[in-house]
């Protein structure tokens, strides 16, 4: 006789938690909209599109297929000052390889006279895209200037630096795992 009260008890509770469960789940997939709150490793890149300062559009999206980092910068921030040129030097060099540097400046935070003034002190050569409505930032939850995202070819986000400045030897070693030849390929 316990026993079968038992059992009836289990069975009882077992149709209570699969009736809330069916009852609470989010069926429209509206929680985060398929979505994770904020860039993090092993999850797509949120996709945007920004402009350089002559007006060229590049959307993150259409960069699929390439190694891409996302660096969030501001002229004023100091570890963003000492980390350009060791982006530059790493963009020089492995841009035959597939790499795309995108310097998102934070343009709600700066002026675009002096991130023309950056761009020819540190003589850039990668992309430098205008956030000018702070769209990234408030996408990619900035946090701290600078930001880096490491983003491989297929789109997912493998490494997230918040904060600098970044050395040259992390850069290397990041990009180069990312550009490596995955398992099958020929290089």
């Amino acid at each position: 006789m316990q026993s079968n009260r038992r059992r009836i008890l289990f069975a009882g509770a077992l149709i209570l938690g699969l009736a809330w469960i069916g009852l609470s789940a989010d069926r429209l997939g509206t929680s985060t909209n398929g979505l994770i709150p904020a860039p993090q490793k092993g999850f797509l890149a949120p996709d945007f599109a920004l402009q350089t300062m002559s007006g060229k559009e590049y959307k993150l999206s259409d960069l699929r297929g390439q190694v891409v980092v996302v660096n969030l910068w501001a002229s004023w921030c100091g570890p963003c000052r000492l980390e350009m040129p060791a982006l530059n030097k790493i963009h020089e060099e492995y841009k035959g390889d597939g790499l795309v540097i995108l310097a998102v400046n934070s343009t709600t935070q700066d002026s675009p006279a002096a991130v023309d003034a950056f761009i020819a002190q540190f003589d850039l050569k990668f992309l430098v895209l205008m956030d000018e409505q702070g769209t990234v930032a408030r996408l990619y939850e900035l946090s701290a200037l600078p930001t880096t995202f490491f983003i491989g070819r297929d789109g997912v986000v493998h490494r997230v630096v918040v904060g600098g400045p970044l050395a040259e030897s992390t850069l290397r070693t990041e990009i180069e795992s990312l550009l490596a030849p995955l398992a099958g390929e020929t290089p």
